[in-house]
């Protein structure tokens, strides 16, 4: 039985794939054909399967299978015609050797490479999935796929969802590369000031609270916040705000940090190493 038809025309070879396909489904006493021929300059791939193995689940995975693969080839052409002309046009205010930074952090999200699981991770795999989706929808329409013809007439139906996922990306470079700058700029300040205090305990409890201490074992976090006024913040401060802006002011020389484990806010361990670097030592909490 005929399950899928498949014509190109230039470069493009995804029997490998389709072979692969094959060894997955022979390990579930699936046995499909993968069947190439040329006509013309046009290459023809048919895809067969055994009557007796057929079944909706059978061709539901098989079609799932495919349109990965023209979803990936998609993303190719895409990226060969069209994305570094969207990113200077949109995105004109980058620099060229950032475009290119930018660039291959948005072909990792596309092709899948494993990516912190957050927000953006999520938001761009549903992404994906639907422009995945998409393509099974008109595979299960059409028999026969000729792949030059769907990227030419489809690719402005794709095209919205691929430009969210790096409009989604970009962002998130933007917001990295400022926290890069800003990082960069405290810790020159901290570098080329006198520091006022020689140790700074930072104990982390169980429940996520804070005790701030110098080497003597003091309370010094109400001088920390003392010092609001003269670095600016506002009211609404959080504490790691006022902990973070009193060890730039105080610039100790060196930072104890205790039950790391326990810290409900990554973020705030990760700018206090980013910017004192060596002079952050990490002490385990033994019950």
């Amino acid at each position: 039985m005929l399950v899928q038809e498949l014509a190109y025309s230039g470069e493009l070879d995804f029997v490998k794939e389709l072979q692969e396909l094959k060894d997955i489904l022979r390990k579930r006493n699936v046995v499909i054909g993968v069947v190439e021929r040329l006509d013309g300059i046009t290459h023809v791939v048919k895809v067969v399967c055994d009557d007796e193995g057929y079944d909706e689940k059978t061709c539901n995975r098989i079609n799932l299978y495919i349109s990965n693969i023209l979803y990936n080839i998609v993303i190719k052409k895409y990226k060969e015609k069209e994305m570094f002309q969207f990113l200077t046009d949109t995105y004109f205010f980058l620099r060229q050797e950032e475009i290119l930074e930018v660039e291959e952090e948005i072909m990792k999200v596309l092709i899948g490479e494993q990516g912190p699981r957050d927000d953006m991770f999520v938001y761009c795999a549903n992404k994906v999935n639907s422009i995945i989706e998409k393509i099974k929808y008109c595979i299960e329409e059409n028999k026969m796929i000729n792949i030059n013809g769907f990227i030419t007439f489809r690719m402005r139906e794709l095209r919205e969802d691929i430009e969210d996922i790096i409009d989604k990306v970009v962002e998130k470079y933007m917001v990295e590369k400022e926290y890069k700058e800003f990082i960069k700029l405290l810790k020159y300040f901290v570098d080329i000031q006198e520091s006022k205090i020689q140790e700074v305990n930072i104990e982390i409890n169980s429940t996520g609270g804070y005790k701030i201490t110098d080497e003597y074992g003091n309370d010094i976090f109400s001088s920390f916040l003392r010092d609001l006024s003269e670095c600016k913040l506002g009211i609404d401060a959080s504490v790691e705000d006022i902990v973070i802006s009193g060890l730039i002011t105080n610039a100790p020389n060196h930072i104890v940090i205790q039950g790391k484990e326990d810290c409900t806010n990554k973020e705030f361990i990760d700018t206090i190493t980013n910017v004192f670097g060596d002079r952050v030592t990490f002490k385990k909490v033994y019950n």
